[in-house]
């Protein structure tokens, strides 16, 4: 390949190597859906962008129908609707919450999951990788 990265065999996923398979938009949303009443800041840290870049992630989000906000105080508090579906035309059939699922256990979707015999064998079985942190860095 020419260097641009994400050729066949050219990375394992490493972070030096350009690409991941999630955008920011999913990065901002996970982090928010794992604390409802977190900062800008503080999303802006764990995900590598500016705090501005997330105030534009979280206009277009909200715009989209995938999250609501709530003024509480001096805070924002933040809704992500898990009955939306994926953007893109090869997974619109799937609804958000299932990226939770995977992502932020303690969601309604990841409860629903662990209902499921074989949805909560995948769950338990890669328990310790699914979830995300938005406090931790890249």
């Amino acid at each position: 390949m020419d260097g641009a990265g994400g050729g066949v065999g050219e990375s394992n996923g490493s972070a030096g190597s350009g690409w991941t398979f999630l955008t920011n938009h999913a990065h901002v949303l996970l982090a928010i859906a794992g604390d409802p009443e977190v900062r800008m800041r503080d999303v802006a840290a764990a995900v590598g962008v500016t705090e501005r870049a997330v105030q534009m992630i979280v206009a277009d989000l909200e715009a989209g129908g995938y999250l609501a906000r709530t003024r509480v105080g001096r805070r924002n508090r933040y809704a992500v609707n898990e009955a939306g579906r994926f953007r893109h035309p090869a997974e619109s059939e799937h609804r958000i919450g299932e990226l939770l699922a995977l992502f932020v256990p303690h969601t309604a979707a990841a409860t629903e999951a662990d209902r499921s015999p074989i949805n909560a064998t995948l769950v338990t079985k890669h328990a310790s990788h699914v979830h995300y942190d938005p406090t931790s860095r890249r």
